[in-house]
């Protein structure tokens, strides 16, 4: 069947799956093998999971039973002997519904029992073309339930699309194994050892397999899987490549034996033990310990048995009831044992991505196994080689939205956030140091805070490092709070009647339909979750109807209420195979006309996915620029292509501007060191109590002579200090950058030598500083000045990202002078002076109103190899919901880059909380948030898509726009001048209207009329007849007639509007259109490009020019004055976005050239 539920096999219309070997499977419903018995034995019910080439699985239930024959014995004792067959039915399915078909099989039986004789084939035949006629529910909060007498059996659905079905006790491997040896198995399958099970429970085999790949999710095992080997297929564990195979207890012996290197695993003892091998016993590496101590203790923490809940519980005398009681209890625990797994993997693999390039899909294995402690070396270095890590890096490069990813975002310390921001060389914060020495246990505070905060409050890192693998995982703390449980449906399928005919299947599926069509049309619109499942399951109807047509209108109906449920490829298929009649009367209909555009479209684009994964090697040929820029980004050392080009002329002073893979090497590996040797700094807690917890050093010179004493000067991203030498080790504060007024080197005379000496004059002292670095003095003059004009520009500017630029550049210079070794090394250390040489060039001066207004900056392409334009900012409040973590309840900063992405910011700490949603790939044009817990995005593609704003997910959209959405209010409109009116909890179109335009670009809504923005003017119409109240336009010679934007002040009763081309700001009287509107005449600009109302001013976003190049400038002006109050010059590119954050900060964002945010604090 097309929604591919081949659960049976009886007839001609329908087929076993093709890669179920009907041969074999007699022997693996048997695999004990087939024996006559004196007695009737009590029913058995086994599972399987065959496996084709491909890897796809296809599941069995086998119920083994007992049936008397005619014919009986006389025995020399003259005992009468009866003589009973065994029989087996298999249930065959695509999806592993073990408990479900094991109550079906339960019934079966019941209903066969009083049957003598084996007459019992029509019995079977109505139960398999039942169980044929049940389809599988959609993922998500939908389980479907049908009655198999005496049961009701329940068909549970995944929880969402990137999860497994579930339908077994999860727990098993925990009764049957301790914590450290689930470890063990689960340390055997990621190294992808031979694996044979054993057990005298043929059924425990497969359900304690199972388990254990549910544990992995969503790493998956890409090896043969067969868990149930009957007799005759012993020889399969001769096998030479990875599997995981299962045995009964009887072949222990003969196993062991006959096959090398083999895990052992005894489910019903628990011993793990190896078969022989030709040398000495192979070594089973341990889980890395942090992660194995946390996953032990959750595991400790579990109710694993069911008797210990009924205690208190009054005798129930309901089969029904009973059933449901146990299977709540089992749910809750399946929850909470598939969190503790997962919660392992992540903490085993988070810091993959710290090692990852997504532009040129680069893994560095070997950096990465060099930051793991040295116990937990010998698992990563078996783990990284395998198959399955290999697809796991595969999902991680695609930036895959996966159970892995939310949980190791959901988990992250306000530190990694800031890591996504601040890209610095890995170093250990004083923090890290303190809790490395003093305690492992830490736990990093987080605050809550519900409103905006006042920006001064806020201290940023100037240079975060990335965390180190020397952290204990606080992981394990945070997560310790219980996950919410999610509320489950369930929807009773219609009786099934028999004889099945033709008449009466059709009858089941009219019933199922009408079913399925009241529960739509009875349930609430704003629970669409639920009216998801229903559409989808409806579609499956009508689709099994022949109702081609109305399939498509209702999975179509998933756009608005959960996309992630979408059947693509299911749509593809019946698009392909449509009758030529029924396909040109879905192109009559324009919306699904749409949707079979977009799911062919959608195929195409799978087809050009690149999904190779490289590990990183160092060159062995010769480098030009563009290749030595690659190199270098896929080594991870540094992603900006400027600073890379930078490098690249240090690297080649005096030579052909190429690069050999000799000089390349040696700075890698230069580079390396030294951040390993950094990781090795342990200031004493005497040095530690002066700094603050969040620096770093990064770079000690060796040990000098200085007018402060004797010892090394260390450099963090704030200050210089001395660690001074002898019998304890102290501090002596050098200086802090921002107060440094002069740095010198020079020489000192010492007998008949000229020693080099670095000066460096402070501010707040009037001692000057002088250590004798001698061969060092050249370099440490370099850095401290290249550090000392970036520690101006970021407070000059209010961008801590200056800090990490210039410390990129400081420790780039040290690792070209120790790599390069020639007499022309500080020469070219000196080409990386970046701020130094901006400083000495370009006197940067911020304006004083700039410098005072400016609150702070931030990057939203950090990480990325180019900046990028923001084109929207939307500012959301922050709210408190008791159900949400606290870090769900900040108000949050949501940006707009360039291919639908968007990158959502904390707007408490201005730290990224979600690096990168991605909306189609056209661009965005237009957000607003639309109730408490949706944010509405518009896009060039002419959709509008929906973000939840608590689960942070994209799962619908709106696609009634024929052309561009421009703008979103209450309304939508789109540039060929449609504007829809909405109903926000329905999503279904109130009332559409078209205009009589083709450039409308945005609306506005004030007193039930829509003033719409068209381009050559502005439309006044009222907003429930769409009918046109008046027109504003205005004929000026020596300005072009495109409005480029416009604001409304409603309580001034005045519109304000720009012209493209034109540095004029036009204002008109609503209440007397028919005047020459007031202008505004804006200085030094080429372009107003945005405006914004904030309290009793409007403020304009702009382009200008200053000294040949494009600059950003926001004036603001006085509503009541008409007059410019303040010039605002915060970018080095147009000023393209602006919102309002609480009428107390207006935000605005700038094009490509620099691709910041600007944080202006509101008068």
């Amino acid at each position: 069947s097309l929604h591919g539920d081949q659960k049976a096999a009886d007839t001609e219309e329908i087929t076993v799956p093709k890669d179920i070997d009907l041969i074999g499977l007699p022997q693996l419903c048997f695999p004990g093998g087939l024996y006559l018995a004196s007695e009737s034995k009590e029913d058995h019910i086994h599972f399987l999971v065959f496996t084709d080439v491909c890897g796809n699985r296809t599941y069995g239930v086998v119920a083994q039973y007992y049936q008397p024959m005619q014919v009986c014995y006389l025995t020399y004792t003259g005992k009468t002997l009866g003589c009973f067959v065994p029989f087996a039915i298999c249930v065959i399915s695509r999806y592993p519904y073990f408990n479900a078909l094991k109550d079906c099989l339960s019934c079966l039986l019941v209903q066969l029992r009083p049957f003598k004789n084996f007459d019992v084939d029509e019995h079977i035949k109505e139960f398999a073309a039942k169980l044929f006629l049940i389809p599988s529910p959609p993922p998500g909060p939908l389980h479907l339930v049908f009655n198999m007498k005496p049961l009701q059996i329940i068909i549970p659905s995944r929880e969402d699309p990137d999860s497994p079905i579930i339908d077994l006790d999860l727990h098993l491997p925990l009764l049957c194994f301790k914590p450290e040896q689930v470890l063990q198995i689960m340390t055997c399958i990621l190294t992808e050892q031979r694996i044979v099970f054993f057990s005298s429970d043929w059924a425990l085999l497969t359900l304690v397999a199972e388990c254990f790949m549910l544990y992995l999710h969503p790493l998956q095992w890409q090896h043969t899987f067969v868990p149930i080997l009957s007799r005759q297929m012993l020889d399969f564990v001769m096998a030479p490549t990875s599997f995981l195979m299962g045995c009964h207890t009887d072949h222990f012996e003969e196993v062991s034996m006959e096959a090398e290197d083999l895990i052992l695993i005894n489910i019903d003892n628990g011993d793990i033990t190896h078969s022989k091998t030709p040398e000495e016993e192979p070594e089973i590496p341990d889980v890395p310990a942090q992660a194995a101590e946390t996953f032990i203790k959750r595991v400790e923490s579990l109710q694993l048995h069911y008797d210990l809940e009924l205690c208190h519980l009054g005798a129930s005398t309901d089969l029904g009831e009973l059933q449901m009681r146990r299977r709540a209890w089992q749910q809750k625990l399946n929850s909470e044992v598939q969190q503790t797994a997962l919660q392992l993997i992540v903490n085993i693999f988070r810091e993959v991505k710290d090692h990852l390039n997504y532009e040129h899909r680069v893994f560095n294995s070997e950096e990465f196994l060099k930051t793991r402690a040295m116990g937990d070396q010998p698992f990563y270095k078996k783990v990284l080689e395998t198959y399955m890590f290999h697809s796991f890096l595969k999902a991680r490069l695609n930036r895959k939205m996966d159970a892995f990813a939310r949980l190791e975002l959901s988990t992250q310390s306000e530190e990694d956030r800031l890591n996504v921001m601040f890209n610095s060389p890995r170093r250990l914060t004083v923090e890290k140091m303190a809790s490395k020495r003093f305690n492992p246990q830490y736990v990093i505070s987080r605050r809550m805070v519900i409103s905006m905060p006042n920006l001064q409050d806020i201290q940023l890192p100037e240079g975060p490092t990335r965390i180190s693998s020397l952290r204990r995982l606080e992981t394990g703390i945070c997560f310790s709070v219980k996950m919410p449980s999610k509320s489950v449906t369930t929807f009773k399928i219609p009786e099934i009647h028999f004889p099945l005919v033709c008449q009466c299947v059709q009858s089941y599926y009219a019933d199922f339909f009408n079913h399925l069509s009241k529960a739509i049309n009875t349930l609430p619109p704003d629970n669409s979750a639920l009216l998801a499942r229903y559409f989808y399951l409806r579609g499956l109807i009508s689709l099994m109807q022949g109702k081609l047509l109305n399939a498509l209108s209702d999975f179509q109906n998933l756009d608005k209420t959960d996309l992630r449920i979408f059947p693509t490829d299911l749509v593809r298929k019946i698009v392909e195979t449509m009758p030529p009649s029924e396909r040109s009367q879905a192109d009559r209909k324009p919306e699904l006309k749409k949707l079979i555009s977009r799911v062919m479209e959608k195929q195409r684009e799978i087809m050009k996915i690149d999904d190779h994964v490289k590990k990183f090697e160092l060159p062995k040929t010769h480098m030009q620029l563009e290749d030595f820029v690659k190199r270098i980004q896929e080594s991870g050392i540094v992603k900006d292509i400027d600073t890379i080009h930078r490098l690249f002329d240090a690297l080649t002073v005096g030579h052909q501007k190429q690069i050999d893979p000799e000089t390349f090497r040696d700075f890698y590996n230069y580079w390396k060191e030294t951040e390993a040797e950094a990781q090795e700094v342990n200031l004493p807690p005497t040095v530690i109590e002066h700094l603050d917890k969040n620096e770093c050093v990064y770079k000690l010179s060796c040990s000098v002579k200085t007018n402060y004493g004797v010892g090394k000067i260390a450099l963090t991203q704030k200050r210089l200090f001395l660690l001074t030498e002898g019998g304890r080790p102290g501090y002596v504060q050098i200086a802090a950058f921002r107060d440094i007024e002069d740095v010198k080197s020079t020489t000192v005379a010492f007998l008949v030598l000229r020693i080099p000496t670095l000066r460096i004059k402070t501010i707040s002292k009037k001692e000057v500083f002088e250590a004798n670095l001698k061969t060092e003095c050249d370099l440490w003059y370099l850095i401290v000045k290249e550090m000392w004009a970036g520690k101006k520009m970021a407070d000059d500017h209010k961008d801590p990202q200056y800090i990490q630029q210039a410390l990129t550049n400081i420790l780039l210079m040290d690792a070209v002078v120790g790599a390069l070794q020639s007499s022309k090394t500080i020469y070219a250390a000196s080409k990386l002076s970046y701020f130094d040489r901006m400083k000495n060039e370009v006197p940067m001066m911020v304006p004083k109103t700039t410098s005072e207004t400016l609150k702070h900056k931030i990057n939203p392409s950090a990480g990325e190899m180019f900046p990028q334009a923001i084109d929207v900012l939307l500012y959301t409040p922050g709210q408190l919901d008791p159900s949400e973590r606290p870090v769900s309840a900040h108000p949050k900063l949501w940006c707009a880059l360039n291919e639908g992405k968007v990158v959502v910011f904390d707007a408490s700490t201005w730290s990224i909380q979600q690096h990168c949603f991605k909306m189609g790939s056209s661009k965005l044009t237009c957000m607003v948030m639309v109730e408490q817990s949706q944010v509405w995005i518009g896009s060039q593609d002419s959709f509008i898509y929906i973000i939840n704003t608590h689960s942070m997910s994209c799962n619908k959209q709106l696609n009634d726009h024929r052309s561009d959405v421009t703008d979103i209010i209450a309304y939508s409109c789109s540039s060929d001048g449609t504007v829809i009116a909405w109903n926000i909890s329905s999503l279904k179109v109130n009332r559409a209207f078209q205009l009589p335009c083709q450039n409308l670009t945005s609306v506005k809504l004030h007193n039930d009329l829509l003033w719409c923005c068209t381009g050559s003017c502005i439309l006044v119409v009222s907003a429930h007849e769409f009918r046109l109240q008046m027109k504003i336009e205005h004929n000026l010679k020596d300005v072009c007639s495109c409005v480029l934007c416009f604001q409304l002040f409603p309580e001034r009763d005045e519109v304000w509007a720009s012209y493209s081309g034109s540095s004029d700001l036009y204002i008109w009287n609503t209440r007397d259109l028919a005047s020459t509107p007031q202008m505004i005449h804006l200085q030094d600009c080429s372009e107003i490009t945005c405006m914004i109302k904030v309290k009793n001013q409007m403020w304009i976003g702009s382009r200008g020019r200053s000294q040949g190049k494009i600059k950003g400038k926001i004036y603001v002006v006085s509503a009541e004055k008409k007059t410019v109050e303040k010039e605002l010059v915060g970018h080095a590119d147009t000023v393209k976005a602006l919102c309002s954050a609480e009428d107390r900060y207006v935000l605005s964002g700038s094009g490509k050239e620099e691709g910041k945010i600007a944080i202006w604090k509101v008068e």
